[in-house]
């Protein structure tokens, strides 16, 4: 289904005196601050749906269906990014998940994405499982595996992943391998990174010039004993040793347990070697949770560092990172999930905008302890809902993208256009 301008003006117009008179108080709050600016960084910010987060996520115990009304195509999954990009202005590109959806028409995609305001985010190789056909099993690994043959299976799937990305107008492949080990003596630690690293040599070489390559970490899951890109410091080493198109790329929920990755975001942007990042929240691990809704002011601090570290280069926030959620929706419907992850990121990206950088730096120049916590706090503190909210009306998006999907009772749309039990396809 479409969402249409007038539907949005008239959610809005029924919004709009309330709305003004939050905007209002947050300017006279903020009046040294010139928000005109920030709220053309917030409009201009972009948030890529994967298209693997459009259908229920699950668990190891199960998949519980919740409303129905999945989408079973690609072109279902982009007409769903299509309608959350209308809701919130800020959802403008969809990152796709191969063999879970293999582009048929390319054209014709690019077509459709477009007709919505969108564009394609990075792509995303899969050597996790095991697909129909393959000669051989990645049960023991892939880019890493003793057997040359299946690390060249690897390889060539990762290939083909980028013919699909250039058809497609992405420039970017994401790599995220489950290799590592269960068990003490089951695997070679050396061995495996050399295999790995040759192998990643081979993708490498396949990439265009105007491209990137995201190499993603993960401390645990599914092998326990050892992974074989573990943690950011392994990422690192991979993606220097590939050259200056690799990256690493930061998933919140693939760290261990209270892991700074404020500091670890802050030292791979001063080395130029961050990429991007996989937007989640956890409690325990790799929880795949909603965005913000366990540890917002983790997520505050994170863009406090990335703020702070564009600024000192130069970059241009918008563009110069790879911004996308991963997340996984067990019990909610998954538009709903993903519009509030996006609204929890881009208050997080206001609020770190927003921070006094002078009087943080002469505190800390200071050794001002107190001083330096309270000019972050403060501002975390501070209810930045209308500023966002501000950016989405002059986007020509909704003042309250959940609102408005409610009212229009999207989900119901949905089932009853493509039926109650219907499975996204991947996941």
């Amino acid at each position: 289904m479409n969402i249409e301008q007038n539907q949005i003006e008239k959610h809005n117009d029924s919004l709009v005196t309330t709305h003004q008179r939050r905007l209002n108080f947050l300017k006279e709050d903020w009046s040294h601050v010139d928000l005109e600016s920030v709220i053309q960084k917030l409009v201009d910010f972009q948030i890529a749906i994967p298209s693997w987060a459009l259908g229920t996520g699950g668990t190891r115990f199960g998949r519980f269906a919740i409303t129905g009304g999945e989408p079973r195509t690609i072109e279902e999954k982009i007409e769903d990014v299509g309608l959350l990009h209308a809701l919130n202005g800020a959802s403008g590109a969809i990152s796709l998940h191969i063999p879970w959806d293999i582009p048929q028409n390319a054209e014709s995609l690019k077509s459709l994405a477009s007709s919505y305001g969108l564009k394609f985010d990075a792509m995303n190789s899969n050597t996790f499982q095991d697909q129909a056909g393959a000669a051989h099993s990645y049960k023991f690994g892939s880019l890493q595996h003793v057997n040359k043959a299946v690390r060249k299976q690897a390889v060539e799937h990762n290939i083909e992943v980028i013919k699909h990305g250039i058809a497609l107008g992405s420039d970017a492949l994401t790599v995220w391998l489950a290799d590592g080990s269960c068990f003490p003596g089951q695997l070679n630690f050396r061995k495996a990174f050399e295999n790995t690293l040759e192998s990643l040599q081979e993708i490498y070489t396949a990439l265009p010039d105007n491209w990137k390559m995201f190499v993603e970490y993960k401390a645990f899951e599914p092998n326990f004993y050892s992974t074989t890109v573990g943690d950011w410091g392994q990422s690192l080493l991979y993606a220097s040793k590939l050259g200056k198109k690799a990256y690493t790329l930061v998933d919140l929920g693939h760290h261990l347990p209270n892991a700074n990755i404020e500091q670890i975001v802050a030292l791979l942007l001063m080395e130029g070697k961050l990429g991007g990042f996989h937007f989640n929240d956890s409690k325990y691990g790799d929880d795949d949770l909603t965005a913000g809704s366990i540890k917002p002011y983790q997520l505050f601090l994170i863009f406090n560092e990335l703020v702070e570290g564009m600024d000192a280069k130069g970059m241009n926030h918008a563009k110069d990172l790879g911004w996308m959620i991963d997340a996984s929706h067990n019990v909610k419907d998954p538009l709903e999930d993903l519009l509030q992850s996006v609204e929890a990121i881009m208050i997080a990206y206001a609020q770190a905008l927003l921070v006094d950088r002078k009087a943080l730096n002469a505190a800390q120049d200071n050794n001002d302890v107190a001083k330096a916590q309270e000019i972050l706090q403060n501002t975390f503190r501070s209810d930045l809902r209308a500023l966002v909210a501000e950016a989405r009306l002059r986007a020509g998006a909704a003042l309250s993208p959940i609102g408005l999907y409610r009212e229009l009772d999207i989900r119901k749309n949905l089932v009853n256009g493509r039926g109650v039990n219907t499975v996204a396809t991947g996941l």
